[in-house]
């Protein structure tokens, strides 16, 4: 039974293949930060020395705050990881992310796993690195934290054993991305089924925090603003970023100091894939534009509801298990041999 009427079947595989088969769906994402996200190592916030634009008078060279791929991937298989117990899919116990994998449900066949000589799958999500719009000193702030006692102040009143009056030197000072920042990104998804691409769909629509899982930050949200179904991958997020720098260069909508404007942003995402994409030497699909609110408007019908929700976990693990039962046991077994 198809879920979706928006998509020509022939797009989707009939189940998870083996081996690549050549089907690729493409979700166009911007990422929006909507507070102050942390994407950083090593206490340092991400950060690239990249060309500003595609066009050969935007060839100066800027920083941009970068968002690494595993930043992008881990909320959103978390996510529906979650969903999956939620609706009893899968049990806490018998599948622990990054601990014990089950190796058998929606999450770990489509996202991948790898636990040493027991198996591995190789992730059919491919995520890369997301780059912001606007360079970095326009996108970040420097904060100073500090940790107060429980009367909410600096000052001790003689808590363990220190002398009252006496202010505490618990303080720190943190980048901090601004809200308002803008990251394109592609999220990849090969050989999908009807089941896996709405599994996916509904894990980037879903998901709300990225960044740095300690802190009480990381509000982001993700607009998509399309699909593109292909034989072969498309352009990068840099490249991608790069001709939206372009057009909004070109637009004069790039008004430093002041943040971007939402609607400019994706106004200009929209008109560079689909120029990026008449560059492209392969075959494609595109829902980008008004083609795109149909098949969004199916999917978050069929999201908004426990029953509609229910019917794409239990598809997608169905196939899941299908697929480990004919592919991961028997190599497990071979192994064991």
């Amino acid at each position: 039974m198809t879920l979706l009427k928006t998509v020509d079947a022939k797009l989707f595989q009939s189940e998870i293949p083996y081996k690549p088969m050549g089907k690729y769906a493409h979700f166009l994402t911007v990422r929006i930060t909507e507070s102050y996200p942390l994407f950083q190592t090593d206490s340092e916030l991400n950060k690239a020395r990249v060309r500003a634009g595609v066009k050969p008078e935007n060839k100066n060279t800027i920083s941009r705050l970068s968002m690494f791929k595993r930043k992008q991937s881990t909320p959103e298989r978390l996510v529906g990881r979650e969903l999956l117990r939620k609706y009893e899919f899968m049990k806490a116990e018998e599948c622990e992310y990054n601990v014990s994998f089950a190796m058998d449900n929606a999450d770990c066949i489509i996202y991948g796993f790898a636990i040493g000589d027991s198996g591995s799958e190789k992730s059919k999500v491919v995520v890369d690195t997301a780059f912001s719009i606007t360079a970095f000193d326009e996108s970040h702030e420097t904060f100073t934290l500090n940790a107060p006692f429980e009367n909410g102040t600096m000052a001790s009143k003689g808590e363990s054993g220190s002398k009252p009056g006496e202010v505490t030197s618990r303080i720190n000072q943190q980048d901090h991305i601004r809200p308002q920042v803008f990251f394109p990104s592609i999220v990849t998804l090969k050989d999908p089924t009807e089941a896996s691409f709405l599994y996916v769909f509904n894990n980037i629509l879903r998901t709300r925090h990225y960044g740095a899982q300690t802190t009480r930050t990381g509000r982001v949200r993700n607009e998509l603003i399309g699909v593109i179904f292909a034989d072969g991958e498309i352009t990068s997020n840099l490249r991608w970023t790069q001709a939206i720098y372009d057009e909004m260069e070109a637009n004069n909508t790039l008004k430093s100091p002041d943040p971007l404007d939402e609607d400019d942003v994706i106004t200009s995402a929209k008109s560079a894939i689909e120029s990026l994409m008449n560059d492209e030497f392969i075959v494609h699909t595109d829902f980008i534009g008004d083609a795109f609110i149909p098949l969004i408007n199916e999917v978050k019908n069929l999201t908004n509801n426990e029953e509609g929700i229910k019917s794409i976990l239990q598809k997608a693990n169905t196939e899941a298990k299908e697929y480990a039962s004919k592919h991961i046991k028997k190599k497990t077994a071979t192994k064991t041999k």
